[in-house]
């Protein structure tokens, strides 16, 4: 409640100093504020002080509420709405191209190569919000799951479909999965078209050369990052399909044709990463994140609304009530 509530003239609070010394100028003529009598002894009287001399300083605590919310009320309190628009103005168009092959289920990363792919690249796309994003998936052979769009819930929802299936032929078809890209971006009037190409393993389906598809990436100006996945050495991986329909695992040489991606990030602009672990992944796309970065125009609408009035409203109430019980309750004793 309080967060959109500001003072548009704080310096007067400093009049709020003023009500100390207003305090200790009162508790030192109190005593002179009323009649005095002087008689040789008071043996004579009695009674005490009445009641109502005793609650004489409500009126001079009245007198300083009125003061503090005057002075609150010159201070403008006032709350503010703040509403914002953006707009890109310099879009990027990209294409995630992300292997499908059986050999992404290896488990050297949790909980498996897959899975800790769509997972980064959700957090990815969900930091992107000025650009348009879309979705390749392969195997041996490749297809459009998502268009770019701007709209990144259905990107998102579409990678959350993503797995592994026999819909497409087994195999790792890296020209078919980048020349599939290339397609998707060759028409963009973005200002930067980029493809992050991701695969665990070396081209050995398709029919579309790898080397081919890179240049196609040169001659429409599209920069690409390429990402190897996998850990060092061997790797937990389906090794065969058993009669219940589950995959049986084995220890599978990891092999990535890294000299192949290094050259395809290097033919085009782009950069080569290479992911051992979740970490190590998560890193890559934050570093992607910082090299492509969208110049975002963002423009603010604030809509105040003044809050002094019920200040002023309570302190002339309050000032009246003073008024009154000086002139009624407290005549006789001011």
């Amino acid at each position: 409640m309080f967060e959109k509530f500001v003072f548009e003239d704080p310096q007067f609070f400093w009049l709020l100093l003023l009500l100390p010394l207003a305090l200790a100028w009162y508790v030192w003529k109190r005593k002179r504020m009323t009649a005095e009598l002087r008689i040789s002894s008071i043996k004579g009287f009695e009674a005490g002080s009445g009641l109502m001399g005793k609650f004489r300083p409500v009126l001079f605590i009245l007198r300083l509420l009125v003061l503090t919310l005057v002075i609150t009320a010159l201070a403008r309190p006032r709350t503010v709405d703040v509403s914002t628009r953006t707009s890109s103005t310099l879009g990027i168009d990209i294409v995630m191209a992300i292997d499908v092959s059986a050999s992404m289920l290896a488990r050297d990363l949790e909980p498996n190569r897959l899975e800790a792919t769509k997972k980064v690249a959700s957090e990815f796309i969900k930091n992107r919000p000025g650009d348009r994003i879309g979705l390749v998936v392969y195997a041996g052979e490749s297809f459009t799951k998502t268009p770019i769009t701007s709209d990144k819930s259905i990107v998102l929802n579409s990678l959350e479909d993503v797995e592994y299936n026999n819909v497409l032929e087994n195999g790792t078809a890296i020209g078919m999965g980048l020349a599939t890209s290339v397609n998707r971006l060759k028409d963009s009037k973005a200002e930067s078209k980029v493809i992050i190409l991701l695969t665990d393993g070396m081209n050995n389906a398709g029919f579309i050369d790898p080397k081919i598809a890179s240049e196609l990436a040169v001659e429409f100006g599209i920069k690409t990052y390429t990402i190897g996945v996998g850990s060092n050495g061997t790797a937990l991986s389906p090794v065969a399909i058993l009669p219940n329909g589950n995959f049986q695992y084995g220890r599978v040489p990891v092999e990535i044709d890294e000299d192949l991606l290094r050259e395809i990030a290097k033919a085009t602009g782009g950069k080569y990463f290479r992911a051992t672990n979740n970490e190590k992944l998560e890193e890559i796309y934050e570093e992607i994140d910082q090299l492509e970065k969208t110049e975002i125009e963002e423009f603010k609408f604030y809509n105040y609304e003044e809050k002094f009035r019920p200040f002023l409203l309570l302190a002339g109430i309050l000032l009246l009530f003073e008024i009154l019980l000086r002139f009624t309750l407290f005549r006789s004793f001011v």
